[in-house]
């Protein structure tokens, strides 16, 4: 079984830090870690990061967790996507999603409406990019060359690079669905191995109408994990978190992450964090928040524990864990995932 680590976070540049993301991924990849994602929100863009990662390292795959489609035009994201493969000498996954309506409305300041056919025409064009062709496109969201003016159809000067593979962050069922369609594998979160049909029956039918299997996607999945012998504070630590994601992470009406929750048998919780996030009431929240939700969508134990726990998400197919170590310094989090690596091989593929 891979191991992955995120690079970064919503949140990151707060204190200047990338220094220590830097440290954090040359010292990661000397432990065997597999992949590093590098995230884009409200902080860090991930293509800054990913390209100056991969000048430091020399055998991790560098991915980027995600490319918001709504913060760069298909071709753009097609030409980054390319060079960054080439600094890397091939050692990179181009990692798309459709981010939040908070974010694509309030920060980008496009409309967030009809993100799967966005998503869906910018993999078009992307493909055509990477396999050589001319950029040509009547679509609903994107038409190359524009209409009516001067453009010609154009094809990218660098290398085709078909085999450049392309990982989607989705949720929804329909997004999944065109994950298993389109996508060389599936960047997902709010995921417990107990409940994995809540995702994967979408991926599935997605990969079916394509004429693909399940198995043909790469399953990249995770969470945090630390060694313990006793879980109890580290379960209570979590939930402030999962309260965000289930009351934060967008808005009152579109939250994916709460929705995908909800699928896998957290219904009443999560209409109940949710409630209480947005009146305010955010100590509250994540008190309402289960034990049980924060168990299963984690690793926490000891060594047995954690590499049992890793066997679950290995027999239903997940073939990358993504992980985050919890510790209290950044020698500690190293000593942590080096013991995950050791977990996770240990699981075996």
């Amino acid at each position: 079984m891979k191991v992955a680590v995120g690079l970064g976070s919503a949140y990151s540049g707060r204190k200047r830090d990338f220094d220590n993301v830097v440290s954090f991924a040359v010292e990661a990849e000397k432990l065997g870690v597999d992949q590093g994602w590098t995230a884009e929100a409200w902080g860090y863009d991930a293509v800054s990061t990913a390209a100056f990662i991969a000048a430091r390292t020399q055998t991790m795959t560098i991915g980027t967790g995600i490319m918001q489609i709504s913060a760069r035009t298909p071709s753009m994201t097609a030409m980054t996507a390319m060079t960054l493969a080439t600094i890397s000498h091939d050692r990179f996954i181009l990692g798309l999603g459709a981010s939040g309506p908070q974010v694509v409305e309030g920060l980008q300041g496009q409309s967030f409406a009809k993100p799967l056919g966005r998503m869906r025409e910018t993999i078009q064009i992307v493909r055509k990019a990477f396999n050589g062709e001319k950029l040509e496109l009547q679509g609903e969201h994107f038409t190359l060359p524009r209409p009516g003016g001067q453009g010609k159809a154009l094809r990218l000067s660098q290398p085709p690079n078909p085999d450049l593979p392309i990982y989607l962050a989705t949720l929804s069922p329909k997004g999944l669905e065109l994950t298993g369609e389109h996508a060389d594998g599936w960047l997902g979160t709010s995921f417990t191995p107990e409940a994995a049909e809540a995702h994967l029956e979408h991926l599935r039918r997605g990969a079916e109408k394509a004429g693909r299997s399940l198995s043909d996607i790469t399953l990249c999945v995770g969470g945090a994990i630390a060694f313990t012998d006793d879980p109890e504070p580290l379960i209570q630590q979590m939930k402030p978190n999962m309260a965000f994601q289930l009351g934060a992470m967008g808005s009152a009406n579109t939250n994916f992450y709460n929705d995908a929750y909800k699928r896998s048998g957290f219904e009443d919780a999560c209409i109940e964090v949710q409630k209480l996030w947005l009146e305010g009431k955010r100590e509250e929240a994540a008190a309402r928040v289960p034990d049980e939700m924060i168990e299963k969508t984690t690793l926490f134990g000891n060594e047995a524990a954690v590499a049992a726990r890793m066997k679950k998400y290995r027999e239903v197919g997940i073939e990358v864990l993504r992980l985050e170590p919890i510790a209290a310094s950044p020698g500690e989090r190293l000593e942590v995932l080096g013991r995950a690596v050791d977990a996770a091989r240990s699981v075996g593929d």
